[in-house]
């Protein structure tokens, strides 16, 4: 049977879609008011709907802030990338969520909101664990996962300084500036004996 034009479309299609504008403006309102100063109440007017359906899809705020946190960084697999381009890789990787994936603010919400907030802390303890440490320390062991820690660290120093704080000497760089400054540091850091 075929759906006549005019009519509406399936409800679950209309209801992944207000999820997914309910999701975007509590990303953006969390990013930029934190967890704290951010209302139900704003993100449905972000998102131009009642409130009530925010709690139908989300039921309260802290599922829905746990909600916008939820982030794939869908790193590359590094085992098949030549040894000597796998911090390059990395690093250009990181370049491009930050600044031209949908996830972008998501990741200034989990970061800026990590410090603060036990509930963010947790999820990047958690994306560590699930993502970041499988990806950089392999089948390396206790020592690898402390370097792939340390990697990490540097990542998030960019991030931070680039994207949170924007600090002039680093947010002014190119994207191939920074890999070919910092990609060397994670790279002697993820091989370090």
């Amino acid at each position: 049977m075929k759906q006549d034009i005019d009519s509406p479309p399936p409800v679950a299609r209309r209801s992944d879609r207000t999820r997914a504008v309910i999701l975007e403006a509590a990303r953006r309102r969390f990013a930029t008011h934190g967890f704290e100063r951010t209302t139900i109440r704003a993100i449905a007017a972000d998102a131009d709907i009642d409130p009530s359906m925010v709690m139908r899809y989300y039921g309260n705020k802290a599922q829905l802030f746990d909600a916008a946190l939820d982030i794939n960084l869908h790193l590359p697999d590094l085992s098949v990338v030549a040894a000597d381009e796998r911090a390059a890789t990395l690093v250009r990787h990181f370049l491009r969520i930050w600044e031209q994936d949908e996830a972008n603010d998501a990741l200034v919400l989990l970061l800026r909101s990590a410090v603060t907030n036990e509930q963010a802390a947790a999820r990047m303890r958690a994306i560590f664990a699930a993502q970041v440490a499988p990806a950089l320390a392999g089948p390396g062991g206790p020592k690898q996962v402390a370097r792939a820690g340390l990697a990490s660290a540097l990542l998030l120093g960019l991030a931070l300084t680039r994207y949170i704080l924007c600090i002039p000497a680093v947010a002014d760089l190119s994207p191939e500036q920074v890999v070919a400054t910092l990609a060397p540091a994670i790279r002697v850091t993820l091989e370090q004996e």
